[in-house]
């Protein structure tokens, strides 16, 4: 990962995709911030799992994702959602319970779902949405389309042994899945040295021969270039690819982890040099653009995610009614 006054790569990107990216990039880190202040009031109970830091991982890749192609991840998901095209005001009223969200309050920051924009999930059992990429995958195939599942989970997740044996079957099944493992450094409170005997998550697929590329997870264009070669590596029916994006969350794991176990001066350092939205505006700094224009839009941003707010706030909460609707077994 290099400083953001370098020239990170040499993959280019034209002025108007970088516009894009940094406009989702910024969205996701406005929203997640809004986000933390309205659980910091009590308007967001339970857990809430912050993105920022990460916002180059989804976007890059949701730059290669054509309409079919699904999406599916942990309980870090609120940027992923919205860089599959989910409305942020929906979004948002599920944060806060209400009626107005996507899964009509009644699944809160870690369980949304969108089969219009398909996005299959938030997941709040760790791993567990990995098999189910692989699920998503195996109907690609069997339906003989071109689509592609993008299986996201983090370093933690990627010593489950459901992991494993989803991979050993999208391999063996040669399924059009790409395991997008987001290795932002800890899981939860554990450095990833400390926790994994193999730090190299690419790897993680060799035993099965599934091929894997480490990736600068903090540059929204490496991102796109570095896994355009995973994606038509599934497409094309190659089978699973494995994709270690190397990112670094600023917050905590959840909003209620003080963090203890990193130094103050380990985040901000990555902030200063490494950030990925910054990284993204210097290149567009280069390109053409000037700091009005950029100012502009994160004003924009800012009144959307406040538009998302009010209307979570001013949305009624579930009728109790809803208590027993959508539930696909009782005991």
């Amino acid at each position: 990962m290099a400083e953001n006054g370098a020239s990170r790569t040499n993959y280019q990107a034209s002025k108007e995709e970088l516009l894009e990216y940094y406009r989702m990039m910024l969205l996701i880190r406005r929203f997640e911030e809004k986000a933390g202040q309205l659980y910091g009031m009590g308007h967001i109970g339970g857990f809430c799992h912050l993105y920022i830091g990460q916002e180059a991982v989804v976007t890059g890749l949701e730059a290669l994702r054509k309409e079919g192609d699904q999406v599916i991840t942990g309980y870090r998901d609120h940027g992923h959602m919205l860089a599959c095209g989910m409305d942020p005001k929906g979004v948002m009223a599920e944060l806060t319970g209400r009626a107005g969200g996507y899964s009509k309050g009644k699944g809160g920051s870690m369980h949304m779902f969108s089969s219009e924009k398909k996005f299959y999930g938030g997941h709040g059992i760790v791993g567990a949405q990995v098999p189910i990429g692989a699920g998503l995958a195996f109907a690609n195939k069997y339906r003989g389309n071109d689509n592609v599942s993008f299986a996201y989970f983090g370093d933690g997740a990627a010593n489950q042994g459901q992991v494993f044996e989803a991979m050993n079957m999208a391999e063996l099944w040669s399924l059009p899945v790409v395991f997008v493992i987001e290795n932002n450094q800890y899981a939860m409170g554990t450095s990833v040295k400390r926790a994994s005997a193999e730090t190299h998550f690419y790897r993680r697929g060799a035993s099965f021969g599934i091929p894997g590329k480490e990736v600068d997870g903090m540059d929204v264009v490496a991102v796109r270039e570095e896994a355009r070669e995973a994606v038509e590596h599934a497409r094309e029916g190659g089978g699973p690819y494995v994709l270690e994006m190397k990112t670094y969350r600023y917050r905590g794991h959840s909003m209620s982890d003080p963090a203890k176990y990193r130094t103050r001066d380990e985040v901000d350092d990555i902030r200063s040099n490494q950030d990925p939205i910054e990284g993204c505006k210097n290149r567009l700094l280069s390109a053409g653009s000037n700091e009005e224009e950029l100012k502009e839009i994160d004003k924009e941003i800012k009144a959307q995610v406040k538009e998302a707010a009010d209307f979570a706030l001013e949305s009624p909460e579930p009728d109790p009614s809803e208590l027993y609707t959508d539930v696909l077994a009782e005991a």
